[in-house]
């Protein structure tokens, strides 16, 4: 047991109840959904505002899955912690996405190569001017070699990380995708990333498009905490790989 003390956003005083990889997906429900889905033996080991985590097994290997809420500050603070407090080594962002591209629609499965954002959070938080911030290459190379063994396509593309949701400033196709060649958008990878960069630690993301700015095909809710099984299988495979 490494006893430590509780964080304002993690209740676990045993540092150890973490396994040293941990999957985040977005959705605290679909943290439950794996656990109850994959894991054997799971234990929910967080419950503060909701935010599940849970530590079970997996083909007979330890593995936490825990929520990160929805964008960078939510992310930040409990990638944060988990390095810093608890000692894990390595997190693989698992979530939705939107699709700026044709070649990558509803339902395909996307591997961050890089994540460029506008936002401030690297600067802010580490002096950070680059505005893209990049995973770690061997655990990159670790999910698509896990694809490759699983049989499952994936697309590997620079993520775009947002601020804001509802944006209404600005040509984002234009902005975004025509200067910096984006091929997804999400919420959360950026700062993910340049807190791995500032900590020393490993991260990666593995993102299911729930959602095309091009056919303008979309997800329920439903579908997407429970329907994007080849994304956590994939990344599943990619956490117990040695």
């Amino acid at each position: 047991m490494r006893e430590v003390t509780a964080t304002p956003h993690i209740e676990v005083l045993d540092a150890d109840l973490f396994a040293k990889t941990v999957l985040m997906p977005g959705d605290p429900l679909r943290a439950e959904y794996i656990a109850k889905t994959y894991l054997k033996d799971y234990v929910k080991i967080n419950s503060v505002r909701n935010m599940y985590a849970f530590t079970g097994y997996y083909k007979g290997k330890k593995v936490t899955v825990m929520g990160s809420g929805m964008g960078m500050p939510s992310i930040g603070i409990y990638s944060f912690e988990l390095y810093e407090h608890y000692g894990v080594e390595n997190i693989i962002r698992i979530g939705s996405c939107g699709s700026y591209v044709s070649e990558i629609d509803v339902y395909d499965v996307v591997v961050a190569t890089d994540a460029y954002s506008e936002s401030s959070y690297a600067k802010v938080a580490f002096g950070y001017e680059e505005v893209i911030q990049k995973p770690d290459q061997a655990l990159t190379k670790k999910i698509n070699d896990c694809a490759i063994k699983l049989g499952y396509r994936v697309v590997n593309g620079r993520v775009h990380s947002g601020d804001v949701f509802y944006r209404r400033n600005g040509d984002v196709m234009k902005d975004v995708v025509g200067k910096y060649y984006c091929d997804v958008v999400e919420m959360e990878s950026f700062a993910l990333f340049a807190n791995a960069r500032y900590l020393g630690k490993r991260a990666a993301c593995i993102l299911t498009v729930s959602d095309s700015f091009i056919s303008h095909k979309v997800t329920t809710s439903a579908e997407r905490q429970s329907s994007f099984n080849k994304m956590m299988e994939i990344a599943l495979e990619a956490a117990i790989s040695e």
